[in-house]
């Protein structure tokens, strides 16, 4: 669902919590909602960090919004929020679902961050119709989401907030992200978390895999979560990645 009442919602609204030094920048994916990331805000935030949740223009308000809006608005968002946080905290660490994932490696390849945190990150994807959305877009101008697999039985609903579909030639947009972020991986070198399902529908299986070998990151970790969907971040694996993120921003601060 998409309507403006919907988005209205507490949890659908972006989020800052101010806590300690460590501060995580947190953003959602293609066409989503801070809802989706809303849980790991609320846990890292009972944990005392200082924590961020944005929406990216064009999000949590209707689709024709999305139409509008371009990947370097998503980009320039990212940027901009991650030089807000570190103006607030000593430690900053960028964390992203999805094309939230894909802005999370293009901030730490382009910004000084002190750890990032790729969540079900494409570096390929599943439906390769992708590639061809800006010569699809004239004669299919929208693209709706299915209903999903047997796996996103287990997501929160009270969370599940995003568009039922998106304008079509924005899918240009994004996979214009990801060949960005593929291109120049080899320009992170802060530590890295990478978390993928290995029943994620959407993208494709070996992209943890390939961002972790391509980094140049002397720190770098795998999180692999098992019977969750694309959307891990309201599904029952939510207490492991946020484990993993805490003892990622943990270890920064004992190596500084």
């Amino acid at each position: 669902m998409e309507q403006a009442s919907v988005f209205q919602r507490e949890v659908c609204q972006p989020f800052f919590h101010k806590g300690g030094d460590s501060g995580i920048l947190l953003m959602h994916g293609f066409t989503g909602s801070p809802a989706h990331m809303r849980k790991i805000a609320d846990q890292l935030a009972a944990k005392g960090y200082t924590v961020s949740s944005i929406a990216l223009p064009g999000h949590a308000t209707n689709e024709a919004d999305m139409a509008a809006s371009t990947w370097q608005q998503w980009l320039e968002a990212a940027k901009r929020a991650t030089l807000e946080l570190k103006e607030q905290c000593k430690y900053v660490t960028v964390c992203g679902l999805s094309m939230g994932g894909v802005l999370t490696m293009l901030v730490a390849e382009q910004m000084q961050i002190d750890a990032c945190v790729p969540i079900s990150a494409p570096v390929d994807v599943k439906n390769k119709l992708l590639g061809l959305a800006a010569i699809a877009a004239p004669l299919y101008p929208r693209v709706a989401w299915g209903k999903g697999g047997e796996y996103h039985k287990c997501l929160d609903k009270a969370y599940d907030f995003g568009y039922a579909g998106f304008p079509t030639k924005k899918g240009a947009d994004l996979n214009r992200l990801i060949k960005l972020a593929k291109k120049n991986l080899f320009n992170i070198t802060c530590p890295i978390l990478v978390v993928q399902s290995e029943n994620d529908e959407t993208i494709w299986e070996g992209s943890a895999d390939y961002i972790i070998e391509h980094v140049s990151s002397e720190k770098r970790q795998k999180l692999w979560l098992t019977g969750v969907p694309h959307v891990c971040t309201i599904s029952p694996e939510l207490p492991a990645i946020v484990d993993a993120i805490d003892q990622l921003m943990q270890s920064v601060r004992q190596d500084s």
